[in-house]
């Protein structure tokens, strides 16, 4: 059985909702899926995962302090190369808010990771939620689509 993990940090609840509903799709597909918090990921047992999803809420038109500094330990995790991943955020509705996700993305593709699918974002109503109706439906859709590609 394929194996995924999603990681994830998580200010005000939303971000993990996401992270939560992407596995359920993960699982309804047939993968085994893992939820982690950012700070709580096990760097020895991430050459077990097929695919490694990694998720943060938009700071400063970036990656939270906490995504960033675990993509930072990645780098030296052993195994990851060729495995796939997907990376997403959420933000507000703005113009100016920029995407964690493709950041993430990018970071993954340089450490040898295969992009499974464009990072996608989801929107927060306000600074602290909630996401717009529909998000984690949205999520589990994706999860499932991710699922069929291992």
């Amino acid at each position: 059985m394929a194996k995924a993990l999603v990681v994830y940090y998580s200010m005000y609840g939303n971000t993990e909702k996401l992270a939560k509903a992407l596995a359920a799709g993960l699982e309804s597909g047939g993968v085994e899926a893992d939820v982690v918090k950012v700070e709580a990921v096990k760097f020895d047992e991430l050459a077990r995962v097929d695919l490694l999803c990694v998720g943060s809420p938009v700071h400063a038109w970036n990656a939270s302090k906490p995504v960033k500094d675990f993509l930072e330990r990645l780098k030296n995790a052993e195994g990851l190369a060729g495995k796939k991943a997907f990376a997403f955020d959420t933000k507000m509705r703005s113009r100016l808010a920029g995407s964690a996700g493709d950041k993430i993305e990018k970071k993954l593709k340089d450490m040898g990771l295969t992009i499974a699918k464009h990072s996608e974002s989801a929107i927060v109503m306000g600074r602290d939620g909630p996401l717009e109706e529909g998000a984690e439906e949205t999520f589990k859709q994706i999860g499932m689509e991710l699922a069929k590609m291992l």
